[in-house]
């Protein structure tokens, strides 16, 4: 059989909880659970307003510890946590910076516990979450555009909250292909089929730069006043510092939650987790794994740590490609300048894209957070508090040249004389 037949692929696809056409993300998620849960849906569909009217902590203090024994599949499971992810977050900032939530009501906390185990997520919206489980079609017979595209669940920060999420799960769709490349090139390592991998690193080339034309969207739906002064904070996590002797870089997550969260009835010490952020893509750390860029020291630290974010199918696939024999040692070895060629392309779409990514969050994450300083912090989101961290608690300026960084220098820089030509 060939090693990238459709019986191959599709077995790929099924191990790994993907689809040729939309990758990582949630095929047709549900936005309906039984009525036994009818307060998790009401709750997360009014999230926005029960926010803004402050009202979200009081009605969360008044609902009852529902077991989620009645959630009989992977999508009910997903939505579920979808739902009561939305409902913390927004619990947890409903008054802004200042006034975080300490504790989470075991009306969320024990049933998002229980939730989070069943599929091998921590209890936090995560990236996968609030991208990859987070769609509808307004049109269920149109096509997958973002006018096409809402929220299942959203949070204040109107058209630039939908614009955020919506733009990410289609950069993420967008990385569809590649991630069919990546599995062709895997498979065609094991046979030496040179063709193949070429082919399949092609594949992953033009993905990539799709990725970078889809993430361009980002500057016509998503306001960087409304996203930075309103909207991130709710997808911010409670995870101090780590990896103490790397303070310089990484002081702490999120100093507003420096302790981390209370989950009552789970346990009698805070827990400390990460919040939301393109760190927890599965598509980035699988190109990276298959290009075999290997970032060191506390960013790889980082980024391994965010593969825990990830469903358990997807974290695997990234751990499949990492333990295969070294893309780039074989292309060394081959002495084929077509090869060679094939994979510097990737690598430079690679870089390409993280060059984007850092100049868009410096439009919309360390620009708008100066502003907010020199004018004495008056938005009502995080204020100062994030101004040069991400979401996911990183350092965010040194992290995405660091990873920047560690990826250009895999460009092979002394090609191979032989092509295929020469040697016909």
């Amino acid at each position: 059989m060939e090693p990238n037949s459709k019986e191959t692929l599709q077995a790929d696809f099924d191990t790994f909880d993907i689809s040729e056409e939309l990758g990582f993300l949630l095929k047709e998620p549900l936005s309906n659970l039984p009525d036994y849960y009818r307060v998790w849906i009401d709750l997360a569909n009014n999230l926005t307003h029960l926010i803004e009217s402050r009202k979200l902590r009081d009605l969360v203090h008044k609902m009852l510890v529902l077991s989620p024994h009645l959630l009989s599949n992977h999508r009910e499971l997903r939505l579920a946590h979808l739902a009561l992810g939305f409902i913390s977050m927004g619990y947890v900032w409903q008054e802004g910076q200042h006034a975080p939530a300490q504790i989470l009501p075991k009306s969320l906390a024990w049933p998002y516990w229980l939730v989070s185990r069943r599929l091998g997520l921590p209890p936090i919206l995560t990236y996968a979450d609030s991208v990859l489980a987070n769609w509808k079609l307004k049109d269920p017979t149109g096509d997958m555009e973002i006018e096409n595209m809402d929220l299942i669940f959203s949070f204040p920060g109107g058209e630039s909250c939908r614009g955020f999420f919506i733009v990410s799960l289609l950069v993420e769709m967008a990385a569809s292909s590649g991630i069919t490349g990546a599995l062709e090139v895997m498979r065609a390592m094991k046979i030496s089929d040179l063709i193949g991998i070429q082919k399949g690193l092609v594949k992953v080339t033009q993905s990539l730069k799709k990725m970078k034309e889809t993430f361009k969207l980002m500057h016509n739906h998503v306001d960087p006043t409304a996203f930075h002064g309103t909207f991130r904070i709710f997808v911010s996590g409670w995870c101090r510092g780590w990896l103490p002797r790397y303070c310089a870089l990484w002081w702490r997550d999120n100093p507003m939650l420096p302790r981390g969260l209370l989950y009552e009835g789970v346990s009698n010490e805070p827990i400390l987790l990460s919040g939301g952020s393109a760190a927890q893509s599965s598509a980035i750390q699988c190109f990276d794994a298959l290009l075999c860029i290997q970032h060191e020291d506390v960013t790889g630290a980082f980024l391994t740590r965010m593969r825990d974010y990830m469903p358990p199918a997807h974290r695997q696939l990234i751990e499949t490609l990492s333990v295969c024999p070294s893309l780039r040692d074989f292309i060394l070895s081959q002495a084929s300048s077509d090869l060679c060629q094939a994979y510097n392309s990737c690598v430079s779409a690679l870089v390409d894209l993280r060059n984007y990514h850092l100049n868009t969050v410096t439009k919309y994450v360390i620009v708008p957070g100066n502003q907010a300083r020199a004018m004495g912090c008056p938005l009502r989101g995080v204020g100062t508090a994030l101004n040069t961290t991400g979401t996911g608690g990183s350092s965010i300026m040194v992290f995405l040249k660091s990873v920047r960084n560690t990826t250009q220098k895999l460009l092979i820089l002394e090609r191979p004389s032989t092509s295929r030509e020469t040697e016909m």
